[in-house]
């Protein structure tokens, strides 16, 4: 293809073919993704001018990155709004742009490669043709409900006008990503070639200029005027069972947009008006602060600095049966240590189900089962490069194995505990190397939960940790570095949360009112639902080893449930009884004096943050309320424990909690901290 350069900007670059052929690629300045900030929005404007004055066989728009296509608009600019007016003119912006590409008279073609998020997929939904790279770095996302808004420079008006608004609004209700092939399935892309094809497809469509693709019929039926309705309210009870209309808005204001106006000139009006609505007030701020502190933990992690490629893991219990199949889902060889065949069975049993939820062709199945291998003699360890310990918490029995492999291992080879309660200083003194061990504390389910708290104790040398936050990262995990102490961070903060949830069901509350007070606050589940499902011995034994730490009284219900085998979701019986894994719920149950029940939970959750921050069991009060989001599920939406603290005000917040102190005990005396960050601002 010979080119000629006519003109480029600070991120674009204008190039026309032998053809007349105009290709624009987007190599944003000052960064290695491509965002559509302000200054490369207004030059794509400009050229865009330029591209009607000249009007060219047909324009390609492409990336010059090789990390992804469009990563979708600059969120920080949402964060400098001020009011809605601003929002506006931002979004306005957005679609008048978009609204010139799809307006230009000659062929528009969107060649796709790696990532294209957001704004990034509204742009190829504006041109006439799109082309995916056939390659699993290709994912096309509009993620934008994660964020607590919804697709404003034109994503919902030109999405549900050519795919099934099942298909379109469940991608955009959901924010998930599709790959290339399920793009084109879907209708969202036309083809889908290898790298050597993708310039020549885009010629042959420029010049040959096919029918563009149209709404299926079925599509064109559901979104009837009388139809659309049924699908909105179908729709909105989905989304109700995971995002109440109170926390998140976006989802239902995307739905409201799509019924009242779908196929109306004003739907683009109203698109812009619903998202500027949505970015007033602190659902959209502290979402899109969870989103950077998603970041900043993802870059805690460089995978480029530890290249591990075989896993052994020991103990082949819930725990370390599940790290071991989600490595190998990961990609890599995986080794299972258990002491007989016998104990391997169920966890090989939990890993083909979860290769058969996530893996979509059987041969990509058989890979994953051929990577994991029993290994009850030990074999996989002089050859691993991660050795992941993950027995019952006994520290007799840990030494034992610290002894017996420590002289096989690697002598770069991680060594890692996933306890969850002894401290990491207890389990060293076996060890002839201290230092070498280091704390992997992943979350139950293994599948679900993206944190693991990476545990160093003093003297700890950094190279271990940031080999064991690479191997996070490896494994598609979130890392969190936190200092050794009696529960680290997350089962530090949450236990007290959980037993003040159990001294509530001691004192005759019923377990529904419970849990509906922490579900009306956000938490995606309630205490006393969580307790069961966590498994009630383990709670019991983590609570009374924070018990002392942590100034609490175990309630004496949690021991008699223990004792009488009733453990919970396991058993079939705990606080609820189950049936087919879900609780039975009384709906007339007694609901009490919700918000009180809610401040003596949320109250015992926000002060021992403010009692882990002050001891340094993370280095800052992000990462705290990173630790509590990713690894509890606090309610997103409002950014964190102590993020949550100030916005409620510290100075309210302390003597609220001394009013509680008074009437329920000196759990509730505000903790130090507290002055330290009213005293910070």
């Amino acid at each position: 293809m010979t080119t000629s350069i006519k003109k480029s900007s600070d991120h674009w670059t204008w190039e026309v073919d032998d053809k007349g052929i105009l290709w624009l690629t987007l190599d944003r300045q000052g960064g290695n993704a491509n965002y559509l900030s302000r200054d490369v929005m207004d030059q794509l404007d400009n050229l865009l001018d330029d591209v009607i004055k000249e009007l060219p066989t047909a324009v390609v728009f492409r990336s010059g990155k090789s990390s992804g296509f469009i990563a979708g608009a600059d969120i920080n600019e949402f964060l400098e709004v001020t009011n809605q007016q601003e929002a506006l003119i931002i979004i306005k912006r957005g679609q008048d742009v978009f609204s010139k590409i799809e307006a230009l008279p000659c062929p528009t073609i969107a060649v796709i490669e790696g990532f294209c998020m957001g704004g990034g997929t509204e742009l190829v939904l504006a041109c006439d043709y799109r082309i995916a790279l056939d390659s699993s770095k290709t994912l096309i996302g509009l993620p934008e409900v994660k964020l607590g808004i919804h697709p404003g420079f034109g994503g919902v008006v030109r999405l549900t006008r050519i795919v099934n608004p099942l298909q379109a609004l469940e991608m955009m209700l959901t924010g998930r990503s599709l790959t290339a092939r399920q793009a084109k399935k879907m209708g969202l892309v036309d083809h889908v070639q290898p790298s050597r094809q993708l310039n020549r497809s885009a010629i042959q469509i420029a010049l040959s200029t096919p029918e563009k693709r149209k709404m299926p019929l079925l599509g064109t039926l559901l979104s009837l005027p009388f139809l659309r309705p049924l699908v909105t309210l179908m729709m909105k009870k989905q989304v109700a069972k995971k995002a109440s209309i109170a926390h998140y808005p976006a989802p239902y204001a995307l739905l409201d947009v799509w019924n009242k106006y779908y196929g109306s000139p004003q739907m683009m009006e109203q698109e812009a008006l619903s998202v500027a609505s949505l970015v007033q007030g602190n659902t959209v701020k502290n979402l899109i602060r969870v989103f950077f502190l998603q970041t900043r933990l993802k870059g805690l992690g460089d995978k480029k600095l530890f290249q591990p490629k075989h896993v052994h893991v020991i103990g082949a219990g819930i725990m370390g049966g599940d790290i071991a199949a989600w490595c190998a889902l990961k990609g890599f060889k995986v080794t299972l240590q258990e002491r007989e065949p016998k104990y391997l069975s169920q966890a090989f049993a939990r890993a083909n189900k979860l290769f058969s939820r996530k893996l979509k062709t059987t041969h990509e199945r058989n890979q994953a089962i051929d990577r994991l291998i029993p290994d009850c003699d030990g074999q996989g360890v002089p050859h691993a490069d991660v050795v992941i310990e993950a027995i019952f918490e006994n520290t007799e029995a840990k030494h034992a194995i610290y002894k017996d492999i420590e002289p096989r291992m690697k002598k770069d080879a991680v060594l890692a505990t996933n306890t969850s309660s002894i401290p990491l200083e207890t389990l060293a003194e076996a060890l002839q190397d201290p230092s070498r061990l280091v704390g992997l504390h992943f979350f139950n389910p293994v599948a679900m939960m993206p944190l693991v708290e990476v545990v160093k104790k003093k003297g700890t040398p950094d190279k271990v940790i940031k080999n064991a936050s690479s191997f996070c990262r490896h494994i598609g995990k979130l890392p969190l570095p936190v200092n050794s102490s009696p529960g680290f961070l997350v089962n530090r903060i949450l236990v007290p949360y959980l037993v003040e949830a159990v001294t509530l069901f001691d004192e005759g509350i019923a377990a529904e009112a419970i849990d509906k007070a922490a579900l009306d606050f956000g938490m995606p589940m309630g205490p006393v639902e969580l307790a069961d499902t966590v498994g009630l011995d383990i709670c019991l034994s983590v609570a009374n080893n924070l018990s002392e730490l942590c100034d609490f009284k175990v309630p004496d219900v949690l021991s008699k449930k223990v004792e009488a085998n009733m453990l919970g979701k396991k058993t079939g019986s705990g606080f609820y009884h189950y049936k087919k894994s879900n609780a039975i719920k009384d709906r007339d149950a007694d609901f009490g004096n919700q918000r009180e029940i809610q401040n003596r939970l949320i109250f015992r959750l926000l002060n021992e943050s403010a009692s882990c921050l002050r001891e340094n069991i993370v280095d800052d009060k992000d990462l705290l309320d990173a630790g509590v989001i990713f690894g509890t599920g606090f309610a997103p939406f409002r950014g964190g424990p102590l993020n949550y603290g100030d916005e409620s005000g510290v100075d309210e917040l302390l003597q609220n909690m001394k009013i509680y102190q008074e009437r329920f005990g000196d759990r509730f005396q505000p903790d130090e901290a507290w002055s330290s960050l009213l005293a910070n601002g």
